[in-house]
């Protein structure tokens, strides 16, 4: 396979062959785990950054991850909308930025964390609460995201 078929065939899912002959799935290619890796540092970092911000009280409703975690749903939702609907297929952009950035950037696993302190702290209702509001929030936000992408002034790539 010529390299300009062989880059143009690939996508989700997609498998390249490697100098040995071998194929690896897309995902698992070398540059785009740099990729990958390289917005997943700057992404920590702005998570880092923006809960540094954001004060949360001891037991009290943990509106750092909150917050960030509802923002990386919005920009996801646009982000993605922009990516698959208005821009020529890259080989970088979604696995550096959804995967990597976004990735990082939000977090189930903080949420998780604190949900569970929160409820081991005796703070059920506000851990249910919060895991609740996260989810259906975030959820809302990224089709939200979505909404405001398809009103962007320009001509779907489709």
């Amino acid at each position: 396979m010529s390299e300009a078929a062989e880059t143009s065939a690939l996508g989700t899912g997609a498998t390249r062959r490697t100098t040995r002959g071998s194929r690896l799935p897309e995902r698992l290619q070398p540059d785009i785990v740099v990729a990958i890796a390289v917005g997943g540092a700057l992404g920590a970092i702005a998570r880092y950054e923006l809960a540094q911000l954001i004060t949360v009280a001891d037991d009290g409703f943990p509106w750092a991850t909150f917050w960030t975690n509802l923002s990386g749903a919005f920009v996801l939702g646009f982000f993605l909308t922009l990516v698959i609907e208005r821009l020529p297929p890259t080989r970088y952009l979604r696995p550096f930025f959804a995967v990597g950035f976004l990735g990082s950037y939000t977090t189930f696993s903080t949420l998780a964390v604190e949900t569970v302190v929160l409820i081991k702290d005796g703070h059920v209702v506000l851990g249910a609460g919060y895991t609740l509001a996260s989810v259906f929030a975030g959820l809302a936000l990224a089709y939200v995201g979505a909404v405001v992408a398809r009103l962007v002034p320009g001509g779907e790539y489709r």
